[in-house]
């Protein structure tokens, strides 16, 4: 997908969700319309640290362009399905055992300090669990066929490395999904606002994916915005415990700038670095 074309997309559900956010406070008032907002920012900040992970794939496996979309198409099926099993889930658990959002809020505050402070590592994906099965399921062609999953040699049905992605792919968004569910329950616990913020976060990530992979330099410090806002989330659900309760608009406000700071930063820091190489 060429850039602009990506940007255009990119915004176009970006003005989406905003419609949609004027039409929850038509509906349902402005506590509503604050609730979906401070979600659509929580899930939209985290699908764009979960991108970068996308795009290391890609290059890792050689997908060229006019196969990734198929690809991505796919994932976010996937990925929309199993936000609404999870969300599901999520609230039925929430509901019987209130105390288990303190277990999510000490696994958000976890996982942000790792993602600032951790090493990063290169993954070894010949381990990872789901390939592993697949493999015991079915041989993997080493080459592409095309746009194709499985192709038949021999006689015999092979997974392509296209499949092959599109599995590592919805495994990530599956230990991805266990960071962005508890963040946003953290805001709210109803399930229209935590589903329908969730689903328009993941339905622009095509778009959101082409435009980031031309500007990535831009996005330095956007892991570490990330990374705050879990751990920032996961501290609102654990104040909780002493009964104290965070203003929605409050939380909002936080979200935005951390996410708007990040983005900043990492304009200023790629432009200092292209002017230390002039």
């Amino acid at each position: 997908m060429p850039f602009k074309k990506a940007a255009l997309w990119t915004l176009f559900w970006f003005l989406t969700a905003m419609s949609f956010a004027g039409g929850v406070y038509y509906f349902q008032g402005q506590d509503k319309a604050m609730e979906f907002l401070a979600g659509y920012l929580i899930e939209l900040s985290l699908s764009i640290d979960n991108l970068f992970l996308f795009l290391m794939l890609f290059t890792l496996y050689q997908i060229e362009p006019l196969y990734q979309r198929r690809v991505l198409n796919w994932g976010i099926i996937g990925a929309v399905i199993m936000r609404l099993i999870f969300i599901v889930l999520g609230i039925a658990l929430v509901e019987k055992f209130h105390w288990v959002l303190y277990i999510f809020g000490v696994i958000l505050i976890i996982t942000g300090y790792k993602m600032a402070f951790g090493k990063e590592k290169e993954p070894n994906l010949e381990n990872n669990w789901s390939i592993k099965l697949l493999r015991k399921v079915m041989p993997v062609t080493p080459e592409i066929h095309g746009e194709k999953f499985f192709v038949k040699l021999n006689g015999i049905l092979h997974a392509t490395p296209l499949f092959v992605v599109l599995v590592l792919i919805e495994s990530t968004d599956l230990l991805f999904a266990i960071d962005s569910i508890p963040a946003i329950f953290a805001i709210t616990r109803d399930p229209f606002i935590v589903y329908s913020s969730n689903v328009l976060a993941i339905l622009g990530l095509r778009s959101l994916y082409f435009f980031l992979e031309r500007v990535q330099r831009a996005f330095a410090y956007v892991k570490y915005g990330v990374a705050l806002l879990l751990a920032v989330t996961g501290v609102k659900m654990l104040l909780t415990f002493w009964h104290i309760k965070v203003p929605v608009p409050f939380a909002l406000g936080i979200i935005a700038a951390i996410l708007t700071g990040s983005i900043v930063a990492s304009v200023l820091f790629s432009r200092r670095k292209e002017r230390s190489y002039e």
